[in-house]
């Protein structure tokens, strides 16, 4: 049978585009459909303009630093309209950007929702086209708990429009977006409140991260009710919000929005997969190690297959698809040791597995290093800014088993010291490395 497409993409987020481009190259001719900006998620609604206001929240700590390096002090005031607009703008050059990309490969854009009528068959707008494989790359969006009046909440997806900065913001949730958030929004002058229902905010990372970036924040100003729900939210007259809890606290009061950021779920809604043989398990597409679902020629990647949702992730996933089918280059996708970052204040990164993890694998064979110290960049400016880093050891094979920090450029010195615990580096390893001095990242080569 002759097709229209050699692949059909639907969802021209970062792992649609990937795949597409990916595919393209090898010579299939391929088109992708997308309802929304170009970029999905990550371009759009997260990676991209919250490291943006990652930045713009890290001015008024420089600011105070740099009196104690002997400068004068600083006195600004934050133009709320201004940083959302410039974000935006960039967000809206790097849609262009893609477009030009996927013009230069050749892909066929189509800027219409996509809908399977069968199988080989997808209704676009008002055409239908057919395509011989087909990628679904959908990508997910926020999930609001059921709670009485949390439809005056906003989720993470409104943060970027908000017309003007929240005097108080109440953080429903301690994943990493919520963590995320509130770090933004203190750092940008906000009152912040984070409410979460166990002890401890970013539950299923390192424990000692865990602890020292909940340390973190709270001497940042970020008020943290741990062990509390909220039962309700009411309006009230002024505007305000009224959350109702369910512990002592009784009630807080937020000046216009509260943030979910409760977690998200893949945007499965409007596809039509009951036309398929596609099956949806847990509300996520059901998909084997080579990304390819009950239906043989349909294949899905990224977070509305919801395995590990992280944008890079996903762009590595549509790569290895289009390698396979398109490249003659049989490959999976290894989900073992992916780095990972949460950009707060602290910022903290992490990569393989936690202490507790490896305490599951190897029992009493682990060997811990940590190290917990001031950096240098803080002596002079007078913060009590601590750094923590720590090395999770496999003893009877020195193997590195995981590694993890928190502190300033987390992101930036685990993403290196990613490379060395996948080639499976060993603590000898790290000790034989000499050490870049003074520099915070040594202490990665010096921990005993």
């Amino acid at each position: 049978m002759t097709y229209d497409f050699n692949l059909f993409v639907i969802g021209a987020g970062s792992g649609g585009i990937a795949t597409a481009r990916r595919a393209a190259e090898y010579g299939a001719k391929v088109g992708i459909a997308e309802d929304d900006r170009l970029g999905g998620t990550c371009v759009n609604r997260g990676c991209v303009p919250k490291k943006l206001m990652v930045y713009a929240s890290h001015f008024p700590e420089h600011f105070h630093d740099a009196v104690g390096y002997g400068w004068s002090a600083v006195q600004s005031q934050l133009d709320w309209p201004k940083m959302i607009q410039a974000v935006n703008d960039e967000v809206t050059r790097l849609n262009g950007i893609y477009q030009r990309m996927l013009d230069k490969s050749e892909v066929q854009v189509f800027r219409e929702s996509a809908r399977f009528v069968d199988s080989h068959t997808v209704q676009v707008g008002d055409r239908q086209v057919t395509a011989d494989k087909i990628l679904i790359a959908v990508g997910g969006k926020p999930v609001k708990p059921n709670i009485p009046g949390l439809d005056h909440a906003i989720t993470s997806d409104e943060m970027f429009h908000l017309p003007q900065q929240p005097k108080h913001l109440v953080v429903l949730g301690g994943g990493y977006i919520g963590v995320e958030f509130a770090c933004i929004l203190r750092g940008l002058g906000s009152e912040v409140t984070v409410v979460i229902r166990r002890e401890k905010i970013l539950n299923g990372f390192d424990e000692d991260l865990r602890d020292c970036i909940q340390e973190g924040m709270a001497n940042h100003g970020i008020r943290i009710l741990n062990n509390t729900n909220i039962t309700s939210v009411d309006k009230q007259e002024d505007g305000t919000l009224k959350l109702n809890l369910d512990s002592d606290e009784g009630s807080i009061i937020a000046d216009t929005v509260t943030l979910s950021a409760t977690g998200r779920k893949p945007r499965l809604e409007g596809l039509g997969l009951e036309n398929t043989q596609v099956e949806v398990k847990k509300g996520a597409i059901a998909v084997d190690k080579y990304s390819q679902t009950a239906e043989p020629h349909i294949f899905a990647v990224g977070d509305c297959t919801d395995r590990v949702n992280l944008t890079p992730v996903a762009i590595n996933e549509g790569r290895v698809f289009a390698d396979t089918h398109f490249g003659g280059k049989s490959r999976q996708m290894s989900y073992e040791n992916i780095p990972t970052a949460v950009f707060s204040s602290p910022e903290a990164s992490t990569v393989g597995l936690t202490e507790a993890e490896a305490r599951e694998q190897y029992g009493d064979a682990i060997k811990v290093f940590r190290s917990k110290f001031r950096p240098m960049y803080h002596t002079l400016g007078g913060r009590d800014e601590r750094t923590l880093m720590k090395l999770v050891v496999d003893s009877q094979s020195d193997r590195v088993l995981g590694a993890h920090m928190v502190g300033e450029s987390a992101a930036e010195i685990i993403q290196g010291v990613a490379i060395a615990v996948k080639m499976g580096a060993t603590k000898a390893d790290f000790d034989a490395t000499v050490g870049i001095h003074p520099s915070s990242a040594e202490e990665f080569v010096t921990m005993r």
